[in-house]
């Protein structure tokens, strides 16, 4: 299963109590206070890892909460410090504010370490508190409670490139063509109801495609499958304009791209000044050349937009599509 928001909420550990304690051993009189200081609670720490790619963990885990600190106890003893607990999330998680939505920290990378809350600070116990004007303190302080947050953790892909199109575009196939991704592909509208993730090769060489579920007319307003997925699209380097062109299509190619675009403006405009490629799909369905396919060709050559007709399905020019990914991805 494919997750990618949850709410949580994270509980750093309670610091250890200080203890109230007095030495007692025979032929030592008035021995003094010997009450140890607790431990400190555990932390909690997010890590993240691009061996994950969805939050399912935290759908059934939304409370989170890290090792108290031992209390301290008489002869010195200090309490042992609650363990810190070590959560990780795919590469791509937003951390935001719950519920405003304020971003709070972006593991746009893997590897990167994030302490979310800090565990309790530990008590003292009453030895600490020994001095010359009094010798017998017959307090201690009580640790401290740790930090607790509720959180949204929001998954955004990262893929180089990202294939936009309408449903039945075609990108399920795509990916399965030039990857080893398995998406489920039918001849009827949304069968992609999850973004799927695909790497691609070439020789030595590997970037990562992603497989965007089918935008439609008003995606921005939360029509289809709305926001959902537009937020994967956020991180490609690179966006794939996957239109369909075999003429049988309610909407012409050129008419499709605008409809993607004013999409993906209305959504984040800067989105529009990512790089793109325009491929026009299932052209062995063209019995003839129309002027849909080059209207969208002629408006690709005027605006320097690198254009390829393609067939998923039958395998045409997808090496030259490839070979265009890695050039764009070799000058990234």
């Amino acid at each position: 299963m494919f997750v990618d928001s949850a709410v949580v909420t994270f509980i750093a550990g309670k610091g250890g109590n200080g203890c109230v304690s007095f030495r007692r051993e025979k032929f030592i009189p008035r021995g003094g206070p010997d009450g140890g200081n607790g431990g400190d609670g555990g932390s909690i720490i997010l890590t993240s890892k691009k061996s994950k790619n969805s939050l399912i963990d935290f759908k059934y885990r939304n409370i989170i909460k890290a090792e108290k600190g031992k209390n301290g106890s008489g002869a010195n003893k200090i309490g042992k410090n609650g363990k810190d607990e070590i959560i990780v999330v795919p590469a791509g998680t937003v951390v935001k504010t719950y519920p405003e939505g304020r971003p709070v920290f972006d593991f746009s990378t893997e590897g990167m370490d994030f302490i979310i809350v800090k565990g309790g600070r530990s008590g003292f116990g009453n030895a600490h508190f020994k001095s010359a004007v009094n010798r017998a303190p017959r307090f201690a302080r009580p640790g401290e409670q740790g930090e607790s947050v509720k959180v949204i953790l929001e998954l955004k892909l990262i893929a180089f490139a990202g294939l936009v199109g309408l449903p039945n575009a075609g990108k399920s196939t795509l990916i399965s063509k030039i990857s080893g991704a398995k998406p489920k592909i039918a001849d009827y509208p949304f069968t992609t109801l999850t973004p799927h993730l695909g790497v691609v090769y070439k020789g030595y060489d590997s970037l990562v495609v992603a497989d965007i579920p089918g935008i439609i007319a008003g995606a921005h307003k939360g029509d289809g499958m709305g926001l959902d997925f537009l937020r994967h699209i956020e991180r490609n380097k690179v966006l794939v304009f996957l239109l369909d062109a075999s003429g049988y299509a309610p909407t012409p190619p050129f008419k499709t791209f605008n409809i993607l675009r004013e999409e993906l403006m209305s959504y984040k405009a800067n989105l529009l000044r990512k790089k793109a490629i325009v491929a026009a799909n299932k052209i062995d369905l063209l019995s003839e050349r129309n002027e849909d396919i080059e209207e969208i060709k002629n408006h690709c050559a005027e605006n320097k937009i690198p254009y390829i007709e393609i067939s998923a399905l039958k395998g045409i020019n997808l090496e030259k599509f490839k070979a265009k990914l890695f050039e764009l991805y070799d000058e990234a």
